[in-house]
């Protein structure tokens, strides 16, 4: 098992881009950072609220994909509706999965609140 620092040292030589030595004291390795996308407005998300079951030992939970921007804003979504459920979930993935079938309910309530979201799968 790796500790902590050769963990740490692995990830960040599999992001130097190839570049393993430089003589060049003044050189700096340029990291690729993922740009932070911006959350877009209620009216342009283009949800999707499905029941899925898979991987789950047959316990269906309700999934909305498809939030454009940032993860703490998807979170404070994914925070509301489970609130306004009642039930528990989670947030990962870019994905709010809601333990239950609750498609009609979310639905509801992201038309409400002036999001684009329509009903997908069966």
């Amino acid at each position: 098992m790796w500790n902590k620092h050769e963990m740490m040292a692995k990830k960040s030589r599999k992001q130097r881009d190839g570049i393993v030595f430089s003589t060049n004291q003044d050189f700096e390795y340029n990291y690729d950072e993922e740009p932070i996308e911006e959350t877009l407005p209620p009216q342009q998300q283009n949800l999707r609220v499905m029941l899925d079951k898979k991987q789950r030992k047959g316990k269906a939970v309700t999934l909305v994909t498809g939030f454009v921007g940032e993860e703490d804003d998807l979170k404070t979504l994914g925070k509301e509706l489970k609130s306004k459920c009642g039930v528990g979930g989670t947030v990962k993935d870019n994905e709010i999965l809601i333990q239950g079938d609750f498609r009609d309910k979310i639905l509801d309530l992201l038309v409400k609140a002036g999001y684009k979201a329509k009903k997908s799968g069966g």
